[in-house]
Formats: C-alpha cells, sequence, structure tokens
C-alpha cells in the first residue's frame, strides 16, 4: 500500500533553514507527482510545491526564491529545503501524491519558527 513518511521539522529560527524529507513506498515514485502542503493552526491547508515526474517546479507565492523542491526517484524520496524561513512559515508539513481518484497524505511533520 502507498505510505509516505516525512521527516525533518523542527523549532527553528527566522531566517534559519529546515529540509524536509518524504518517503515513498507502494508505487511507482517516479511516475507520479510529488507535493508538500502546509496547514496552521486554523487557516486552510495550502500547496507549498509541487514537482512534476519531470522536475517541473511550482511553488506558492510567498515561498518563491526561498523554497526549493526536489525529488530523487532512485531514493523514492521528495524533499522541500527552506531557508529564510519567517514565522508565518509555522505549520504542520504533509507529503502527498494523487493517483486518481485517490489522495495520499503523509502524517505530517511540524514546523515551528520562532525566537
Amino acid at each position: 500500500q502507498v505510505q509516505l513518511v516525512e521527516s525533518g521539522g523542527g523549532l527553528v529560527q527566522p531566517g534559519g533553514s529546515l529540509r524536509l524529507s518524504c518517503a515513498a513506498s507502494g508505487f511507482t515514485f517516479s511516475r507520479y507527482a510529488m507535493s508538500w502542503y502546509r496547514q496552521a493552526p486554523g487557516k486552510q491547508r495550502e500547496l507549498v510545491a509541487v514537482v512534476s515526474p519531470v522536475n517541473i517546479t511550482k511553488y506558492l507565492d510567498s515561498v518563491k526564491g526561498r523554497f526549493t523542491v526536489s525529488r530523487d526517484n532512485a531514493k523514492k524520496t521528495a524533499y522541500l529545503q527552506m531557508n529564510g524561513l519567517r514565522p508565518d512559515d509555522t505549520a504542520a508539513y504533509y507529503c502527498h501524491t494523487l493517483q486518481p481518484p485517490i489522495n495520499y497524505w503523509g502524517q505530517g511533520t511540524q514546523v515551528t519558527v520562532s525566537s
């Protein structure tokens, strides 16, 4: 079965960096787009970044130039490199893949940006 396992979250000071990883299993990783979403308390879940099977990327406007999404098909892992973190980046971050008609989600990893 499809499994997505995130890691790499934590507490970081404003301006700091974190790299999130999403280890995938149970499907042919190289064939599917991988996305990162986030959800802050009291807010809707929002799409942060997506990387296609051929490495076309797309970003939420507020993270452009600070975040980089990537994938390693050999390792079946997606990454989200986050630089220049700000307090408003604080959220639970979720890995996602869509295999129509099913959406698959990881369990989430918490990112807290605070001094």
